[in-house]
Parts: structure tokens; C-alpha cells; sequence
């Protein structure tokens, strides 16, 4: 009795995959891309003499100019945050309820928290070359958590909890003393 076993067509499809496919030649390749070696083409160039030279490492001026666009990118990110926040806390209206009350926490929290936590949202990005530049940076991130305490304040305000007005402090007040009184008659 023989079996014949067979093959299923998944693996005999990755065993020979298919002809590539032709190429559109009105689009170009990607940087760094040519599609003139094949993939065996490519391993057999890079086992032989010819072997494509590995990237060079950057620089440290490179790496400190890297390390600055990204350390601006966190000292940006609370802005980015503002306008979604601000929208937030109109929806949630002016009354006293768990949801404006967790809101006015939140905006005091968070701006306080990030001013706190300032070094080490950036000790990654310091080096020793880049001090000036770095501490530029934090004094924006700051300024940004400045501007969200300040949508806080602002919520607050609009919920009435500020002391703002003269009606707030009129048990501080002296009361006047009249200059005259009248007296009615009989």
C-alpha cells in the first residue's frame, strides 16, 4: 500500500513564489531603494568583495541637532493639547457637576505635574553640548504649562469659584458710617 502525501498549496507557494510583478516605470524608487538587484542579487553582492559599506555613525553635531527637534517636539506638546482641552471644558459647562469638577482638577493637575517633572521630561535629549539650546527648550515647555494653568484658571473663573467681584468680600468690608440720619416724625 503506498500514500502519496501531498503538498499543501501554501507551502509549495512559498517554496517557488511567483514572477515579480513589472514595474510601473513612471514612478521612481524611494531613496536608498534600486530595483535592479533582486533579492538574490543582493545577498550574493553583499557576501562577495564588493559589499555595500555599512552607514556611518552621526556625528555628535548631528546627534545634537536631532536631539534638540525632538526635545522641541515634547516642549510643543502641551499646546498641541490646548485647543482640544479648551473645547472640553466649554462643553462641560459652568455648573458645579462631577464632570467640570474632574475637568477643573485635571487642568490644575496636569500643567502642575509637567512643570514639576521638567527635567526629567528632558535629561534623554541633555548632553554636554547642548546645554544652552536644552534649557531653552525647557523654559518653552514651561511657558506652554503656564498657558494650560491658565485655561484652568479660566474654567475656574467661568464656574464663578474666583473671588472676583466686591460681593466676594463684603464680610471684610467695614460698614459706613452715615453722615446723617433721618428720624421720622410722629
Amino acid at each position: 500500500m503506498t500514500t502519496t502525501t501531498t503538498i499543501p498549496t501554501w507551502v509549495a507557494d512559498l517554496q517557488s513564489p511567483p514572477a515579480a510583478k513589472s514595474k510601473n516605470t513612471s514612478i521612481p524608487d524611494p531613496p536608498g531603494y534600486s530595483s535592479q538587484l533582486s533579492v538574490k542579487d543582493k545577498k550574493a553582492k553583499s557576501s562577495s568583495s564588493t559589499a555595500v559599506a555599512p552607514r556611518k555613525q552621526p556625528t555628535t553635531d548631528e546627534m545634537d541637532t536631532l536631539k534638540l527637534k525632538k526635545a522641541w517636539e515634547v516642549a510643543l506638546g502641551p499646546l498641541k493639547n490646548l485647543p482640544m482641552t479648551a473645547v472640553m471644558m466649554y462643553m462641560s459647562g459652568n455648573s458645579l457637576q462631577i464632570f467640570s469638577i474632574m475637568m477643573v482638577f485635571m487642568a490644575f493637575k496636569n500643567p502642575i505635574m509637567g512643570i514639576l517633572g521638567t527635567q526629567q521630561a528632558f535629561e534623554r535629549f541633555e548632553s554636554e553640548t547642548n546645554r544652552g539650546g536644552i534649557f531653552q527648550v525647557k523654559l518653552a515647555y514651561i511657558a506652554a504649562q503656564l498657558v494650560a494653568l491658565a485655561l484652568g484658571v479660566w474654567k475656574v473663573n467661568g464656574m464663578g469659584l474666583l473671588p472676583t467681584t466686591r460681593s466676594d468680600w463684603l464680610a471684610w468690608e467695614a460698614q459706613r458710617v452715615p453722615i446723617e440720619h433721618a428720624v421720622p416724625g410722629l
